[in-house]
Order: C-alpha cells, then sequence, then structure tokens
C-alpha cells in the first residue's frame, strides 16, 4: 500500500502522512507484549507506514533492539522503505530514573555508534538530541550531527522540544529536517512562535502526543488507575481533577466524531493532519487494533463547519495541568 506522503522540511525525505511512535513499546506505559508489539510495526510497514521513531533511551536501548527484530523479519520490500528517526542524549539510571542530557560532540557520535549497532544499520535517517543539553551550545551538537552526514552514518538533522531561538540558531549551523515536539488539540503551545518559525525556515513538524498519551483517544477513563511504571502516573493532566476536567472536552469531541460517524481518536489525528502539510502526526499505537483505528485517520475529512466544532468543543489552552511533570517541564527549551 502506498499512504500519502508528506515531506520533512525543504531539506529532508518524503515520509508516509502518518509515522509510528515506538515508544509505549519498551514499557513507557507499563507492560507491553513484545510479540505484538513486532506485529504491529509489520503492519504499519504493510501499511505504507514509512516513518519510525524512536529514543535510544526508551527501555534503554529495547526499543532499537525492537525496532531491529521487526525490519529484520519483514518482508524486504517493507524494510527498505523504513526511515528511522532517532533521538538521543537523555541520561538514565538503571532504575529508569532521568539525570538529565548529553549532548556534547564527543557523547554525540557515541550514542550514534550504539544506535547503529542496536538497529543493525548502516545510517540513521533522521538524528536528533532529545532536548537542549544546557551545557552545550546548540551549534556544537547540531555540528557534530553535521559531521556525522558527511561521514553518511546520518543522513539528515533533527530537533525536539526547543524554543524558536534555538532553532534559529541550529539553522544557521546545518540543515535541519524537523522538529519533534508534542502538538495535539489540548498542546497548542507551538503554534504562538514555534510554527510560524518553522515555516519560515522551512522546517517541518513530527507532532508526537497528538492523542495526549491516550487522553484523548476516548479509551480513558475517569476511574482508570496507571501502573506505577506508566509514564501517565505521574503526569499532570491525568492526575484527579485535572483529569476529570480533562475527560469534558473529550466528550464534547465525541459528539463531533459520532456526527460524523467516526472515533474519538481518528477525530484527534485528523485534526492534527489538518493543521498544514507540513505536520506529521506520530501515532503511538502498541496493537494492531489501535494502528487501524489511527490509520482510519486519513479517511476523515474535516470541513470549515468541522473545524470550527471542534474549535469549540476543544477551545485552545482549555486542557488541565502541564503536560509534564514540574522536573521535565523544566528541561524544555520549548517552554522558555
Amino acid at each position: 500500500m502506498m499512504l500519502r506522503t508528506r515531506n520533512l522540511g525543504t531539506t529532508g525525505p518524503q515520509v508516509s502522512a502518518l509515522g509510528l511512535g515506538c515508544m509505549g513499546m519498551s514499557g513507557m506505559y507499563g507492560d507491553s507484549d513484545r510479540a505484538e508489539s513486532i506485529a504491529t510495526i509489520h503492519a504499519a510497514l504493510e501499511a505504507g507506514v514509512t516513518l519510525l521513531d524512536t529514543g535510544d533511551f526508551y527501555g534503554m536501548g529495547h526499543n532499537e533492539l525492537l525496532i531491529s527484530e521487526a525490519l529484520r523479519t519483514a518482508p524486504a520490500a517493507r524494510r527498505e522503505n523504513a526511515l528511522i528517526s532517532v533521538k538521543f542524549g537523555a541520561q538514565r539510571g538503571p532504575d529508569g530514573a532521568w539525570h538529565g542530557y548529553d549532548a556534547r560532540p564527543a557523547a554525540v557520535k557515541t550514542w550514534a555508534a550504539y544506535s547503529l549497532q542496536r538497529l543493525g544499520v548502516d545510517h540513521i535517517d533522521v538524528y536528533r538530541p532529545a532536548r537542549l543539553d544546557p551545557d552545550v551550545p546548540i551549534e556544537e551538537t547540531v555540528g557534530a550531527i553535521a559531521e556525522l552526514v558527511e561521514k553518511g552514518y546520518v543522513r539528515h538533522i533533527g530537533l525536539s522540544e526547543v524554543g524558536a531561538e534555538t532553532i534559529r540558531r541550529a539553522a544557521a549551523t546545518a540543515p535541519i529536517a524537523d522538529l519533534q515536539i508534542e502538538y495535539s488539540l489540548i498542546s497548542r503551545g507551538p503554534e504562538r512562535e514555534i510554527l510560524p518559525t518553522l515555516r519560515e525556515l522551512g522546517i517541518a513538524v513530527t507532532a508526537y502526543g497528538v492523542l495526549a498519551r491516550g487522553l484523548i483517544s476516548g479509551h480513558v477513563s475517569a476511574d482508570r488507575g496507571f501502573a506505577a511504571d506508566d509514564f501517565r502516573a505521574h503526569t499532570p493532566r491525568f492526575q484527579g481533577e485535572n483529569l476529570r476536567h480533562n475527560l469534558t472536552l473529550v466528550e464534547s469531541l465525541r459528539k463531533i466524531a459520532e456526527q460524523k460517524g467516526v472515533s474519538v481518536a481518528q477525530i484527534a489525528i485528523a485534526w492534527a493532519l489538518s493543521r498544514g502539510e507540513d505536520i506529521v502526526p506520530l501515532i503511538g499505537a502498541r496493537t494492531r487494533e489501535r494502528l487501524a483505528e489511527a490509520l482510519g485517520a486519513l479517511e476523515v475529512t474535516l470541513d470549515a463547519a468541522d473545524l470550527a466544532a471542534i474549535e469549540t468543543a476543544v477551545p485552545a489552552d482549555a486542557a488541565a495541568g502541564e503536560r509534564y511533570a514540574p522536573a521535565q517541564m523544566a528541561m524544555l527549551d520549548s517552554e522558555r
């Protein structure tokens, strides 16, 4: 199959209009099923998804090894169409604790060497620091990735969760394909300054969290509990009154979805797709069932009346609670 495609900026590759975010397959949302994860990657490739997104710190390398196995066991034609986007630099302990970021030039090259080995590939299609390292100028980090591009180990340079000033400095150092940032109906901060800057510079967006980690998928209820090792158990938007408030927004969205004969998740993904041809939503499906639902969003057409109704149901800044816990919010250059 061939899905619609979009370009990752003026200098990046052509990719499927939806990418597959693989983080949840490596424990970030509690236990996952390895066989089902691999089957889901295979199904995504078969459906025409070409962009697979990961991070070297997802499951401490587990996610890269999982993708490697999935690609190794996929039909050759599907494997050859896959493009891999990798985030690097997050420091974690054996207990999973977060210890900051390391994006020094020497570290950049070390992270890349390990990722290439785990993924079983000779190059990484898009390589990006997971966060801005406050101790390293972005020019040094991007310059180190540019050296990897020159040597053929990396094809394109990306950024993640950085603000407009950092984007400009990075783009003045080397061509930038895309910025990865959380962007959804309830996370619209990038619209204020970041998105206009990206469009001025010809840089695309790979939007993660388009379903707000399942919050606006239509599959979360107020009485649902989350395991201690589930990221959402510690996320403000999923706590107490915040959760109850946010689920009222979901119910308003559900009415619109029902009128169109589609699911809440499909409406939310279709909204993200409608924001511009320079935006590639990443869907975090962990099962073939959720993948099929997400891909159905590509068949949803939203006209002006639909978009106005969605805006009324879920106004910008309507969500309660921050998207990360305070310590993690403090690490986001994009929020400064």
